[in-house]
Protein backbone atom coordinates (compact mmCIF):
# COMPACT_ATOMS: atom_id res chain seq x y z
CA UNK A 1 0.00 0.00 0.00
CA UNK A 2 1.35 3.41 -0.94
CA UNK A 3 1.77 6.26 1.53
CA UNK A 4 1.37 10.00 1.08
CA UNK A 5 4.20 11.83 2.82
CA UNK A 6 4.61 15.58 3.14
CA UNK A 7 8.00 17.29 3.17
CA UNK A 8 7.79 21.03 3.69
CA UNK A 9 9.74 24.11 4.76
CA UNK A 10 8.03 26.43 7.26
CA UNK A 11 8.93 29.60 9.12
CA UNK A 12 8.53 29.69 12.90
CA UNK A 13 5.06 31.21 12.38
CA UNK A 14 4.02 28.47 9.96
CA UNK A 15 4.45 30.20 6.58
CA UNK A 16 5.51 27.93 3.71
CA UNK A 17 5.26 30.32 0.75
CA UNK A 18 8.14 30.78 -1.72
CA UNK A 19 11.01 29.25 0.25
CA UNK A 20 13.26 28.84 -2.77
CA UNK A 21 13.63 32.25 -4.40
CA UNK A 22 12.29 35.80 -4.85
CA UNK A 23 10.32 35.01 -8.02
CA UNK A 24 8.94 31.67 -6.89
CA UNK A 25 5.51 32.75 -5.62
CA UNK A 26 4.98 36.49 -5.01
CA UNK A 27 1.18 36.07 -4.79
CA UNK A 28 -0.43 38.38 -2.23
CA UNK A 29 2.52 40.74 -2.27
CA UNK A 30 4.80 38.21 -0.58
CA UNK A 31 8.25 39.77 -0.65
CA UNK A 32 10.41 37.30 1.29
CA UNK A 33 10.91 34.64 -1.39
CA UNK A 34 14.07 32.63 -0.79
CA UNK A 35 13.92 32.81 3.02
CA UNK A 36 15.39 29.31 3.51
CA UNK A 37 18.65 30.06 1.65
CA UNK A 38 20.61 31.78 4.47
CA UNK A 39 19.94 28.84 6.80
CA UNK A 40 20.91 25.96 4.51
CA UNK A 41 24.32 24.29 4.60
CA UNK A 42 25.64 20.87 3.61
CA UNK A 43 24.59 19.32 6.91
CA UNK A 44 21.00 20.54 6.95
CA UNK A 45 20.75 20.05 3.18
CA UNK A 46 21.58 16.38 3.63
CA UNK A 47 18.04 15.93 4.96
CA UNK A 48 16.71 16.46 1.45
CA UNK A 49 19.09 13.83 0.14
CA UNK A 50 17.63 11.39 2.66
CA UNK A 51 14.05 12.24 1.72
CA UNK A 52 14.67 11.88 -2.01
CA UNK A 53 17.21 9.10 -1.73
CA UNK A 54 14.60 6.35 -1.91
CA UNK A 55 12.08 5.63 -4.70
CA UNK A 56 9.18 8.10 -4.81
CA UNK A 57 6.61 9.78 -7.01
CA UNK A 58 5.61 13.42 -6.66
CA UNK A 59 2.16 14.69 -5.69
CA UNK A 60 1.76 18.37 -6.56
CA UNK A 61 -0.86 21.08 -6.71
CA UNK A 62 -1.12 22.95 -9.99
CA UNK A 63 0.76 26.06 -8.83
CA UNK A 64 3.72 24.10 -7.47
CA UNK A 65 3.74 21.90 -10.56
CA UNK A 66 4.06 24.96 -12.80
CA UNK A 67 6.93 26.32 -10.68
CA UNK A 68 8.78 23.00 -10.73
CA UNK A 69 8.10 22.36 -14.43
CA UNK A 70 9.70 25.69 -15.30
CA UNK A 71 12.88 24.79 -13.42
CA UNK A 72 13.77 21.13 -12.95
CA UNK A 73 13.59 19.91 -16.58
CA UNK A 74 16.30 22.48 -17.40
CA UNK A 75 18.72 20.67 -15.08
CA UNK A 76 19.68 17.66 -17.20
CA UNK A 77 22.49 16.18 -15.10
CA UNK A 78 21.13 12.71 -14.19
CA UNK A 79 23.41 12.69 -11.13
CA UNK A 80 21.93 15.89 -9.67
CA UNK A 81 20.54 14.72 -6.29
CA UNK A 82 17.21 16.53 -6.76
CA UNK A 83 16.75 17.12 -10.50
CA UNK A 84 17.52 13.53 -11.47
CA UNK A 85 14.93 11.92 -9.18
CA UNK A 86 12.36 14.69 -9.86
CA UNK A 87 12.63 14.34 -13.62
CA UNK A 88 12.40 10.55 -13.50
CA UNK A 89 9.52 10.38 -11.02
CA UNK A 90 5.87 10.27 -12.01
CA UNK A 91 4.27 13.63 -11.22
CA UNK A 92 0.62 13.37 -10.12
CA UNK A 93 -1.04 16.77 -10.46
CA UNK A 94 -4.15 17.98 -8.62
CA UNK A 95 -6.12 20.54 -10.61
CA UNK A 96 -9.83 21.33 -10.96
CA UNK A 97 -9.57 21.49 -14.74
CA UNK A 98 -7.36 19.38 -17.00
CA UNK A 99 -4.02 21.20 -17.24
CA UNK A 100 -1.44 21.23 -19.99
CA UNK A 101 1.29 19.05 -18.51
CA UNK A 102 4.56 19.43 -20.38
CA UNK A 103 6.99 17.91 -17.87
CA UNK A 104 7.85 14.30 -18.65
CA UNK A 105 6.01 11.58 -16.69
CA UNK A 106 3.19 13.90 -15.57
CA UNK A 107 -0.40 12.75 -14.97
CA UNK A 108 -3.55 14.68 -14.07
CA UNK A 109 -5.46 13.13 -11.17
CA UNK A 110 -8.78 13.95 -12.79
CA UNK A 111 -11.83 15.81 -11.57
CA UNK A 112 -12.06 14.03 -8.20
CA UNK A 113 -8.65 14.37 -6.57
CA UNK A 114 -9.61 12.65 -3.32
CA UNK A 115 -11.08 9.58 -5.03
CA UNK A 116 -8.08 9.31 -7.34
CA UNK A 117 -5.66 9.43 -4.41
CA UNK A 118 -7.60 6.89 -2.38
CA UNK A 119 -7.34 4.58 -5.36
CA UNK A 120 -3.61 5.25 -5.84
CA UNK A 121 -2.92 4.50 -2.19
CA UNK A 122 -4.37 1.00 -2.48
CA UNK A 123 -2.04 0.09 -5.34
CA UNK A 124 1.61 -0.83 -5.60
CA UNK A 125 4.36 1.71 -6.10
CA UNK A 126 6.60 4.12 -4.23
CA UNK A 127 5.46 6.69 -1.70
CA UNK A 128 3.88 9.89 -3.01
CA UNK A 129 5.86 12.88 -1.73
CA UNK A 130 4.12 16.25 -1.52
CA UNK A 131 6.23 19.35 -2.08
CA UNK A 132 4.84 22.87 -1.64
CA UNK A 133 1.19 22.72 -2.75
CA UNK A 134 -0.36 24.60 0.18
CA UNK A 135 -3.94 24.39 -1.16
CA UNK A 136 -3.67 20.67 -1.92
CA UNK A 137 -2.28 20.06 1.57
CA UNK A 138 -5.48 21.38 3.17
CA UNK A 139 -7.51 18.89 1.10
CA UNK A 140 -5.21 16.00 1.96
CA UNK A 141 -5.34 16.79 5.68
CA UNK A 142 -9.10 17.28 5.74
CA UNK A 143 -9.64 13.88 4.12
CA UNK A 144 -7.17 11.95 6.25
CA UNK A 145 -4.85 11.18 3.36
CA UNK A 146 -1.53 12.23 4.93
CA UNK A 147 0.51 9.36 6.42
CA UNK A 148 3.60 11.32 7.47
CA UNK A 149 4.86 14.90 7.81
CA UNK A 150 8.49 15.94 7.71
CA UNK A 151 8.58 19.61 8.67
CA UNK A 152 11.77 21.67 8.36
CA UNK A 153 11.30 24.71 10.59
CA UNK A 154 13.53 27.73 9.92
CA UNK A 155 14.47 30.43 12.47
CA UNK A 156 12.56 33.27 10.85
CA UNK A 157 9.16 34.94 11.37
CA UNK A 158 7.52 36.07 8.11
CA UNK A 159 4.27 37.54 9.38
CA UNK A 160 2.07 36.64 6.41
CA UNK A 161 1.86 34.23 3.52
CA UNK A 162 0.51 30.78 2.69
CA UNK A 163 0.61 28.54 5.73
CA UNK A 164 1.03 24.83 6.29
CA UNK A 165 -2.18 24.76 8.31
CA UNK A 166 -4.60 27.55 7.50
CA UNK A 167 -7.77 28.63 9.24
CA UNK A 168 -10.24 25.79 9.52
CA UNK A 169 -7.63 23.00 9.53
CA UNK A 170 -9.02 19.73 10.87
CA UNK A 171 -7.97 19.26 14.52
CA UNK A 172 -5.81 16.17 15.03
CA UNK A 173 -3.10 14.80 17.27
CA UNK A 174 0.38 14.07 15.93
CA UNK A 175 3.07 11.71 17.16
CA UNK A 176 6.72 12.74 16.85
CA UNK A 177 8.78 9.87 15.42
CA UNK A 178 12.08 11.64 14.68
CA UNK A 179 13.68 15.03 15.37
CA UNK A 180 17.01 16.71 14.66
CA UNK A 181 18.44 20.20 14.91
CA UNK A 182 21.30 21.86 13.02
CA UNK A 183 23.78 24.65 13.68
CA UNK A 184 22.01 26.92 11.19
CA UNK A 185 18.93 26.89 13.41
CA UNK A 186 16.90 24.49 11.26
CA UNK A 187 14.83 21.92 13.15
CA UNK A 188 13.63 18.83 11.29
CA UNK A 189 10.74 16.89 12.82
CA UNK A 190 8.82 13.94 11.43
CA UNK A 191 5.28 13.23 12.60
CA UNK A 192 2.55 10.71 11.95
CA UNK A 193 -1.18 11.27 12.64
CA UNK A 194 -2.17 10.18 16.13
CA UNK A 195 -5.93 10.31 16.34
CA UNK A 196 -8.08 13.03 17.95
CA UNK A 197 -6.64 15.91 19.94
CA UNK A 198 -6.13 14.84 23.54
CA UNK A 199 -6.84 17.31 26.34
CA UNK A 200 -6.42 17.43 30.09
CA UNK A 201 -6.23 19.88 32.98
CA UNK A 202 -3.65 21.04 35.49
CA UNK A 203 -6.44 22.02 37.90
CA UNK A 204 -6.43 19.82 41.01
CA UNK A 205 -9.34 17.43 40.95
CA UNK A 206 -12.14 18.48 43.30
CA UNK A 207 -12.97 15.85 45.95
CA UNK A 208 -16.38 14.26 45.85
CA UNK A 209 -18.98 14.93 48.59
CA UNK A 210 -18.21 11.51 50.09
CA UNK A 211 -14.47 12.28 50.20
CA UNK A 212 -15.14 15.65 51.85
CA UNK A 213 -17.25 13.92 54.48
CA UNK A 214 -14.56 11.30 55.10
CA UNK A 215 -11.91 14.00 55.54
CA UNK A 216 -14.20 15.96 57.90
CA UNK A 217 -14.75 12.84 60.01
CA UNK A 218 -11.03 12.13 60.26
CA UNK A 219 -10.07 15.70 61.22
Amino acid sequence: MRRITVSTFVSLDGVMQAPGGPEEDPVGGFSFGGWVFPHFDAESGSVMGEIFGRPFDLLLGRKTYDIFAAHWPNITDPNDPIAGPFNRATKYVASHAQPNLTWQNSEWLGGDTVAALRNLKTGDGPDLIVQGSSVLLQTLWKNGLVDEFTVLTFPVVLGHGKRLFGDGATPSGLKLVKARSFQTGVIVATYIPDGPVKTGSFQPAQPSDAERERRRTLS
